[in-house]
């Protein structure tokens, strides 16, 4: 990454996700089910937003989200990530 390099939408984007606490949640969530954790071995919380952006930033490949924008495999797997969550986020929903 270059010092010139500006985050655009999709850094902002993936700011935005890591924010939601409801995306801490999912990743509670996520974490359970990939180590068979119960809810008492994770609590949904346990993730903050600055587990959020780290867990997105790993999931890329990239040392800041401002590289999103510039390295279309970082940009498809936010895209995944975000269909993921939303996915997560409708079952949520629909078994509320």
């Amino acid at each position: 990454m270059t010092a010139e390099m500006k985050g655009g939408r999709l850094a902002r984007e993936a700011a935005m996700l890591g924010e939601l606490p409801l995306f801490g949640r999912y990743l509670d969530a996520r974490r359970r089910r990939q180590h068979g954790m119960t809810e008492a071995q994770l609590p949904d919380g346990t993730h903050t937003s600055t587990d959020a952006a780290d867990a997105i930033r790993e999931a890329c490949g990239i040392v800041s989200r401002a590289e999103i924008d510039h390295d279309e495999q970082a940009a498809a797997m936010l895209r995944r990530i975000v269909a993921d969550f939303m996915k997560w986020k409708g079952k949520m929903e629909r078994d509320a």
